[in-house]
């Protein structure tokens, strides 16, 4: 079975690859999603651009949302496999109109910036963006999965005082009683 995740992953990632590819050859450059006042912070630029992401996203505008991303992007994935909704829509595989992401709230670490999102009791999603020059490099995709996120830098590392390093926490209002399995992500 882990054979068929990572051969389906690696199909995802050469699909990805090519379409975003062809993409970028064949528009030119689109305008920055970031404000003028955003422009010299770094982490309101990335937070902005994945807002925009999502926007282009609900819009179907698919050859905008290959603007935001390298062509060698990184996917990882948790959770079952027939939730591999933003791959699939990322591909082509599957219609913007399949599966709506609606984040509740987008926040930013860093490099990194955090996508939460949840439909009722059933669907909670997590989107974990790492971007590099104001490109997306890597995405990883939580599905009906508690995520935190903990700084485990070798430089803000004490003895005995590992819970004020947790940088981000699930926080899913209408999953509080569901159990759902936890995975911890060190950065």
């Amino acid at each position: 079975m882990s054979q068929t995740v990572n051969d389906s992953a690696s199909l995802a990632n050469s699909s990805l690859s090519r379409i975003v590819a062809i993409s970028k050859m064949l528009r030119p450059k689109m305008e920055s999603p970031v404000t003028e006042s955003g422009k010299n912070n770094p982490e309101m630029q990335n937070k902005s651009i994945i807002d925009a992401l999502y926007r282009a996203l609900a819009q179907g505008h698919m050859d905008r949302v290959a603007e935001f991303l390298e062509s060698d992007l990184e996917w990882w994935f948790h959770g079952p496999p027939r939730c591999q909704h933003m791959m699939r829509v990322l591909t082509g595989e599957a219609s913007h109109n399949e599966f709506r992401f609606e984040p509740r709230s987008i926040e930013f670490i860093g490099e990194c910036v955090i996508a939460e999102g949840w439909e009722g009791a059933q669907i909670y999603w997590v989107h974990v963006w790492t971007l590099k020059d104001g490109l997306i490099t890597q995405f990883r995709e939580y599905f009906n999965t508690w995520l935190t996120v903990k700084d485990t830098s070798p430089n803000r590392r004490e003895i005995g005082v590992e819970s004020r390093h947790t940088l981000w926490q699930s926080h899913p209002r209408d999953l509080s009683s569901r159990s759902l399995p936890g995975l911890l992500l060190a950065i």
